[in-house]
């Protein structure tokens, strides 16, 4: 075997895959959590975190490495998957009452949530790509939605907006297509795993 080729074919050999830090961003329960886990359940087997219809139940920075996805044409990512807190631009422990903890536990909850708003967005200095994830169910058109995905354009970090719950009837991806047409938006059920074949189409296109 010629040394040229022999080189190419050690090359292939020992090639290693190529690992991405990828975060999980987005608003309060739009499901960055359940997107994780049906990556993780995808791929290894087991979930990465808990969830809860109760805004904030992540509240702190939560990773999974090792994340090893294939594509269809053989690629492959070497994924370490970091789930963070939800953004918001306001958080009062009033809200978590009404949801049914006590006034001592929402004050705690209210407390953590705002270290783990501040601690997601350090976070954006140690990602290579973002996943957005939005309820697809709601206006994508505010505030906290429009703070990440500037954050993102300045920082020049590469995402995909998911727009996630299509499994609900009010769910409508063409609304966040039209809010922002110049980004990538894919629609998944995570809860239920509908078009993840097309999410990870989309996640390998986003890192290439």
């Amino acid at each position: 075997m010629p040394i040229r080729r022999f080189l190419k074919f050690i090359n292939r050999l020992f090639k290693k895959k190529k690992q991405i830090r990828l975060g999980i961003y987005g608003p309060p329960n739009g499901g960055k959590t359940t997107l994780a886990n049906r990556i993780c359940l995808d791929w290894i087997g087991e979930e990465l975190g808990s969830v809860s219809h109760i805004p904030h139940e992540t509240r702190r920075v939560q990773m999974k490495e090792k994340i090893v996805i294939q594509s269809g044409d053989g690629k492959t990512l070497d994924l370490t998957i970091v789930d963070t807190p939800g953004i918001a631009t306001k958080i009062d422990y009033e809200d978590f009452v009404r949801k049914g903890l006590s006034k001592k536990e929402a004050r705690v909850r209210a407390r953590e949530a705002t270290r783990g708003v501040i601690e997601a967005i350090k976070w954006l200095d140690n990602v290579d790509a973002v996943l957005v994830v939005l309820d697809a169910t709601k206006n994508p058109v505010d505030q906290v939605n429009i703070t990440i995905l500037g954050n993102l354009e300045a920082r020049k970090i590469p995402f995909l907006i998911v727009a996630n719950k299509i499994d609900l009837k009010k769910a409508n991806v063409t609304r966040i297509r039209e809010a922002f047409p110049n980004a990538k938006v894919i629609g998944i059920s995570a809860k239920y795993g509908h078009n993840m074949d097309k999410f990870y189409e989309a996640l390998f296109d986003m890192v290439e």
